[in-house]
């Protein structure tokens, strides 16, 4: 939420630092919790775009009942934050160590989240686009 002593930018990493780390701890409440209900979701592990919140959660559970998905630790790196106006652009490289039935993986893949100011003074995400990346 907006303050006289925080900047847009500030606001925006705050509102990024709170979903990676959300993400990271497996706090599923508090992570689909810092998107908008009609955000989108652009995944390159998945063939179509998720079109609301509700819709990458329903998936998320599919992988978790169906492979025994769950997040082990995330780290982000390579932050840019650009704020235009109601909207800020987080952009990072994000390092995901996962479990499945089939063992432990980390993944390395981009990321971009786009922010908008709510009526309230928060910043949800409205949009997750996620990219594989490669470790050259």
């Amino acid at each position: 939420m907006s303050t006289s002593e925080s900047t847009p930018v500030q606001e925006i990493q705050a509102a990024a630092d709170a979903l990676v780390a959300a993400f990271a701890e497996g706090r599923l409440d508090d992570y689909f919790g810092s998107f908008a209900p009609d955000a989108t979701f652009v995944f390159h592990s998945t063939p179509q775009r998720l079109a609301s919140t509700a819709e990458y959660r329903a998936l998320w559970q599919r992988w978790v009942a169906e492979d025994d998905f769950r997040i082990l630790g995330c780290t982000s790196t390579g932050q840019l934050i650009q704020h235009l106006g109601s909207t800020g652009v987080f952009s990072h490289d994000v390092e995901t160590t996962i479990a499945t039935r089939a063992g432990e993986e980390t993944v390395h893949e981009r990321e971009t989240i786009v922010f908008a100011r709510a009526e309230d003074g928060s910043w949800p995400a409205v949009h997750e686009h996620l990219s594989a990346r490669t470790t050259a």
